[in-house]
């Protein structure tokens, strides 16, 4: 390459000998001391640059040559920035390009003394830093730890509260965050990325267990901590999966990959400690991607159908509502908790499919049940979260209601109450006018709004399982039962009451005003529920 276009070039190109010796050099700003740049031919790359700089130019020129294939890198060499490309030209040369970055300044324009950067990086930022981070780390192989950070709630807070809460709390969390790590230095560096409403990941430049452990537990002590936005105090849960470059994976989209893999697992089985992957995670993943297939095959021939529980009226014992619950019965698993297969819909996108199957059902369900000859009893579906938050949920009600099968005045749609507060309290509206009785699920497990439940169309509210269940033992238990009933009596809606086991718990509830409810201390009518139950899956 001519001189004069070599010096015109704004950074360095040199050409580099396997050894680390300067066949050519050239560009727009100088090197070290030296008057020109020919003054560098013929000199070894670490008398003209910092140590940890020319010892990665060495090691990318060398295997650029190795593997016959172009890298690139940037990496921090004390108070500057570098971003090294290098191409190879022959069996024992290269063409490496040295470009000088500037640094990020931030508060008041001034350099960050602490780990670059010291404000998170953005989704797009985090992912190129990670495939630089991810070059380098195998040029100098040295092994970098990836964990992704699930913050559990942001996304209900969005929805159910507003989108301008979950985003004071995640800056509020980060810059707590942020802070923390600024006063680590770079012996262990470490750097912070935001890929998601309510998903961080952070970078971990080591592969020994204890340190990264030691990093996260830092991490995630300075997230519990409570945050407090217009006056309200939040409590965040975050759930963390590791993958650590070499042991796990060898490129970044698989390195993340990985680790979103293990903040799943981690988030399902509600742990507190960081989940690294590993061997078995893979197997588990493997077995959930084919019972992912087989839940798909289960809602296509609509294997999975309602078990139905009577509600009954508790001072009287008169039968009032059919309660339909999820029941898929595995041919070779057998009986499969809706918990389980519940999750496996909802992180698959298959909830809304499912709930959509079983509402087919339902048509079919109510035909068995009308032959009963029992005019006054409902049948109650409760729709998944995703249904309802879809948006031809009304659609897909109305058009049910149009095909005649469920007159709409025996139709009740149970909705857990933090789905039903991510929706507006006209949402409902059009139920409302054709007759369809809607009951707010699992009072008190959720963020609930005494504007929302006053303005909305509701007919009851189910009080959650947990508080009827402990209500002999649990005083506090006892209180949100009664602060349940009281709130459901002062809006004019039904209370209602589930898991009802003893004739104790029955009188209890009555005493403090609740009117109907389900549970076993109805046993006969559960065994005549069999029966119909039997009976209707064999339509």
């Amino acid at each position: 390459m001519d001189d004069e276009l070599l010096e015109a070039l704004p950074d360095i190109v040199a050409l580099v000998r396997r050894d680390g010796t300067l066949l050519a050099i050239g560009g727009g700003w100088k090197v070290q001391s030296l008057q020109t740049t020919r003054e560098a031919v013929g000199r070894r790359v670490e008398t003209l640059w910092p140590g940890p700089l020319a010892d990665v130019i060495k090691q990318m020129t060398s295997k650029a040559i190795a593997f016959r294939t172009s890298a690139e890198v940037r990496l921090q060499c004390g108070s500057d920035d570098y971003e090294v490309r290098v191409n190879p030209r022959g069996p024992d040369r290269a063409i490496c390009l040295i470009r000088s970055l500037p640094r990020d300044t931030h508060e008041g324009g001034s350099e960050s003394s602490g780990p670059r950067p010291r404000i998170p990086l953005e989704r797009r930022q985090f992912l190129s830093r990670l495939r630089e981070s991810t070059s380098l780390a195998i040029i100098r192989e040295r092994p970098i730890a990836l964990a992704v950070i699930d913050i559990d709630g942001i996304t209900d807070i969005s929805q159910i509260i507003a989108s301008a809460v979950s985003e004071q709390l995640m800056s509020a969390a980060v810059s707590r965050l942020c802070s923390q790590m600024s006063a680590v230095g770079d012996e262990n560096r470490c750097y912070l990325g935001q890929l998601g409403e309510g998903v961080l990941a952070l970078v971990v430049e080591s592969a020994e267990r204890e340190l990264i452990e030691a990093r996260i537990a830092a991490v995630c002590t300075c997230l519990r901590e409570p945050i407090f936005v217009n006056g309200t105090e939040f409590h965040l849960s975050p759930h963390v999966g590791v993958a650590v470059l070499a042991q796990d994976s060898a490129s970044p989209r698989a390195l993340l990959e990985h680790a979103r893999m293990s903040a799943a697992e981690a988030r399902r089985s509600r742990s507190t400690q960081p989940c690294f992957f590993d061997g078995d995670l893979k197997v588990r993943v493997l077995a959930r991607l084919d019972m992912t297939h087989e839940l798909r095959e289960a809602i296509a021939h609509r294997d999975i159908c309602l078990r139905y529980v009577g509600r009954h009226d508790l001072a009287t014992g008169r039968l009032v509502t059919w309660v339909g619950y999820l029941r898929w019965t595995h041919p070779m698993r057998g009986e499969i908790r809706p918990a389980e297969f519940l999750r496996l819909a909802e992180s698959t996108g298959l909830a809304t499919d499912l709930s959509r199957a079983v509402l087919a059902c339902l048509r079919e369900d109510f035909v068995a049940f009308a032959a009963q000859d029992l005019p006054d009893v409902r049948i109650s579906f409760g729709a998944l979260r995703h249904h309802v938050l879809h948006e031809d949920f009304l659609s897909d009600i109305t058009r049910f209601l149009a095909e005649g099968a469920v007159p709409a005045e025996r139709l009740e749609l149970r909705i857990a109450e933090k789905n039903a507060m991510a929706t507006q309290p006209t949402y409902f509206d059009v139920l409302e006018r054709a007759g369809v009785q809607v009951v707010v699920d699992e009072v008190g497990r959720g963020m609930g709004s005494l504007d929302w439940l006053a303005r909305a169309p509701l007919w009851g509210l189910q009080l959650d399982r947990a508080w009827v269940s402990a209500l002999r033992t649990d005083a506090a238990a006892r209180k949100a039962c009664r602060a349940g009933i009281g709130l459901a009596t002062a809006l004019g809606l039904t209370p209602i009451a589930t898991g009802i086991d003893s004739r104790g718990q029955r009188d209890v509830l009555l005493a403090l005003g609740c009117t109907c409810g389900s549970g076993d201390f109805f046993p006969s009518v559960t065994a005549n529920l069999a029966q119909r139950t039997t009976m209707v899956a064999a339509l």
